[in-house]
C-alpha cells in the first residue's frame, strides 16, 4: 500500500502524525510524507520518504492577510474561529495545492493521510479519486466543517473540482483520533473516530533528565509547558497586524511564562517550567521552582499531579494519558475551545483570567480536587483501553483496498 501523508504547521502537527507514519512503515508499506521544510528532522530515523517543499500555511495566510491579499476577518483576535478557517483555507491553500498535487500524481497513493489542519491534501484526494483520513489535530476540530464549506468549496472551484454539499465531506472516509469518544474534542458534526491508544512516547529513545532526582519528593510535582507553535507564527502577526492598524490584543512575549513562573513559585509543589526557548525571567522563579529549556513531557507526565499548560491538543491527550488534571492558560488558535472543553469533561480548569494570582488558584485547588482526579483517572484507564496504531493501519488499508 502506498500511503501519502501531508503535514503542514508546527512541530505539534509533525508529531501528531508521527506514530502513524511509523506504524505504517513499520507494517511494510510505502510511505511518503510532504511537509515544511523545517518539519522534516521530525520524521529523522524512519522508514518512510520525507520531502520538505511546503511553506508553512498559517504563516503563508498570515503574509497574505496583513498585504491585503485576504480580506481581514470579522473577528480579529487570537482565537477567532474566522481568522483561524481564513488562516488554513483561504486562497493561499491553492498554492500548496498545486505544489502537491503533481508530487502526489507521481507518487500514486492508494490512500492520504493528513493532518487535520491541512486542507490541501484533502483536495488532490478528491482530484485523484483515492480516500483521505485526517490524523489527530486540535486544529481541525476546532473548525467547524458547516462553517468552512464555502471556503473549501472556493478552493475546490480553483482546482476544478466539483463543490461538496456535505460539510462533512472533510470526514468522508474517516478520522483518526487518540481520546475516547466520552472524551472527545470534535466538533459534534464530525463522525466517531478510528481511535487507537497514543504511544507512550513519540521520540525514540526518550529518557528522563538527570536532575529529575533532585526534585524533592515530599511534594507534588506540576509541570509547565506553553507549547511550540508559538514563536514563529502569533508574535510576528501581531507585530504586522499592528503595524497595519488591526484591531488586535496586546500582547508581551515574556508576559505568559512570567506569570507561570510567578505563579507556582507561591504554591507548595515542585514546579518545572519548560521555556522552549521564549523569554523568561528566571529571577522571577522561588527555589521550589525549576526552569529548564525543554522535558520530556510524556515521561514527566506520569509522575506529575498537575499540569499547567496552553491547551494544545497534543499536551491535553499526553495528560489525558497519564491521569493528570490541567489547568489550561490557552494562548490562540484552537486552544481556548480545547479549555472550554477540559473544564466541561471535568479534566481540569480553563484559566481566563490574566495574572499569576489566578493561575495560583487554580493550582491551589486542583492539586486538592479528588473529584477532578477521579475524573482523571477514569479518562485515563478509557485511553488505556483503547486498542494500538495498528487499528489505524488497518482502516488505511481497508480504504486502500
Amino acid at each position: 500500500m502506498r500511503v501519502l501523508c501531508s503535514i503542514t504547521g508546527s512541530t505539534s502537527h509533525a508529531r501528531a502524525s508521527l506514530p502513524l507514519v511509523r506504524a505504517l512503515a513499520e507494517a511494510g508499506h510505502d510511505v511518503l510524507v510532504v511537509t515544511a521544510a523545517q518539519l522534516v528532522p521530525v520524521f529523522d530515523g524512519e522508514a518512510a520518504r520525507v520531502t520538505g517543499v511546503f511553506t508553512d500555511i498559517t504563516q503563508q495566510g498570515m503574509r497574505l492577510l496583513l498585504e491585503g491579499r485576504l480580506p481581514i476577518p470579522a473577528e480579529f483576535s487570537r482565537f477567532a474561529h474566522d481568522l483561524w478557517a481564513t488562516l488554513g483555507c483561504g486562497p493561499q491553500l491553492h498554492e500548496a495545492y498545486g505544489l502537491l498535487l503533481p508530487i502526489a500524481r507521481d507518487f500514486r497513493p492508494d490512500v492520504i493521510l493528513r493532518d487535520g489542519y491541512e486542507f490541501a491534501a484533502l483536495l488532490a484526494a478528491e482530484a485523484l479519486g483515492v480516500p483521505h483520513v485526517p490524523a489527530p489535530s486540535g486544529s481541525g476540530q476546532f473548525l467547524d466543517p458547516e462553517l468552512i464549506l464555502p471556503m473549501l468549496n472556493d478552493r475546490r472551484r480553483e482546482a476544478g473540482l466539483p463543490p461538496a454539499d456535505d460539510p462533512v465531506s472533510v470526514y468522508r472516509h474517516g478520522r483518526f483520533d487518540c481520546m475516547p469518544v466520552t472524551y472527545s474534542f470534535a466538533r459534534p458534526v464530525a463522525p466517531e473516530a478510528v481511535a487507537y491508544r497514543q504511544p507512550r512516547t513519540v521520540t525514540r529513545g526518550e529518557t528522563l533528565p538527570d536532575w529529575l532526582h533532585e526534585l524533592p519528593a515530599d511534594r507534588p510535582l506540576v509541570l509547565a509547558s506553553l507549547g511550540t507553535g508559538l514563536p514563529g507564527t502569533v508574535l510576528g502577526f501581531l507585530d504586522k497586524a499592528r503595524q497595519i492598524g488591526a484591531p488586535v490584543p496586546e500582547y508581551d512575549p515574556a508576559e505568559p511564562l512570567n506569570t507561570v513562573v510567578r505563579a507556582l513559585s507561591t504554591v507548595d509543589c515542585s514546579a518545572v517550567v519548560s521555556t522552549l526557548g521564549m523569554p523568561v525571567d528566571e529571577d522571577l522563579a522561588a527555589d521550589n521552582v525549576r526552569v529548564v529549556d525543554r522535558f520530556p513531557q510524556q515521561l514527566l507526565l506520569e509522575r506529575a499531579a498537575l499540569f499547567l499548560t496552553h491547551g494544545g491538543y497534543n499536551s491535553i491527550r499526553e495528560s489525558v494519558r497519564a491521569g493528570v488534571p490541567m489547568a489550561v492558560r490557552p494562548m490562540f488558535g484552537d486552544q481556548k475551545y480545547n479549555a472550554e472543553r477540559v473544564a466541561e469533561l471535568g479534566l481540569g480548569t480553563h484559566v481566563s483570567e490574566r495574572g499569576p494570582e489566578a493561575m495560583a488558584q487554580a493550582c491551589h485547588r486542583l492539586l486538592d480536587d479528588p473529584p477532578v482526579t477521579a475524573v482523571t483517572q477514569r479518562a485515563q484507564k478509557e485511553m488505556l483501553a483503547l486498542p494500538g496504531v495498528e487499528v489505524a493501519v488497518a482502516h488505511l488499508e481497508r480504504l486502500a483496498s
